[in-house]
C-alpha cells in the first residue's frame, strides 16, 4: 500500500492493492521495491536508447565502443574479454564486431602475443562516437533524475542503497 505522504500513486500501487485484496496475508515489499526497480530501468533506458540514437548508435553498439573507450589507451581488447565484460555469446559478440568494424568504429587484427588471437581497437570515429554517446545518455539519466524530484542528499542514499541491494541479489 502506498503511504499517505505519497503524491501519486503508481501502477505498482494498484498491483499491490490487488494482491491485498485476494491474499490479504502476503507481505508484499518486496514487490513493491523490485517493481519499482524494473519499471524505473525499463523507462530510464528507453530514454537512454533515445539519446544514443540520437548520436547514432545503439545501446548494444555503445556497449562494446564504451567497453573499449573505458579500458584507456590502447582502446584494445580480446573478443573474449569483451564477451566476458558484457556477458554475450561468442556468437553475439561477432555480429556486434562486423556490424562496427564495417561502420569504420573499431578494427580488428591479429593479437601480435598469440598468432590464433584477435584485438579489437577503438578506432578514432569511435572514440568520437562513444564519447558523445555517454555524454548524451548521461543528460538523458540526470533528466530523469530531476523528474524525480530528489534532492542530492536523496539522489547520494538512494545509490548507497541500490548498491547494497544489487549486492544481496547478485549471485554467489
Amino acid at each position: 500500500m502506498h503511504s499517505p505522504d505519497t503524491p501519486h500513486p503508481d501502477a505498482v500501487d494498484a498491483i499491490i492493492e490487488q494482491w491485498a485484496s485476494v491474499r490479504p496475508e502476503l507481505e508484499t515489499t518486496p514487490m513493491e521495491i523490485y517493481g519499482r526497480v524494473y519499471r524505473v530501468a525499463h523507462a530510464v533506458g528507453d530514454r537512454v536508447e533515445k539519446a544514443y540514437r540520437e548520436v547514432g548508435t545503439t545501446r548494444g553498439e555503445f556497449d562494446v565502443i564504451a567497453t573499449l573507450r573505458r579500458h584507456g589507451e590502447p582502446y584494445t581488447l580480446s573478443p573474449r574479454q569483451l564477451s566476458a565484460t558484457l556477458m554475450l555469446t561468442t556468437g553475439g559478440m561477432t555480429g556486434r564486431l562486423d556490424k562496427l568494424e564495417r561502420a569504420g568504429l573499431l578494427r580488428r587484427s591479429p593479437d601480435p602475443n598469440d598468432r590464433r588471437g584477435l584485438q579489437v581497437t577503438l578506432t578514432d570515429a569511435g572514440r568520437e562516437l562513444v564519447d558523445r554517446a555517454v555524454v548524451a545518455g548521461l543528460e538523458a539519466q540526470r533528466a530523469a533524475l530531476g523528474a524525480s524530484g530528489l534532492d542530492e542528499k536523496e539522489t547520494a542514499q538512494l545509490a548507497g542503497l541500490l548498491r547494497k541491494l544489487l549486492a544481496g541479489a547478485a549471485p554467489a
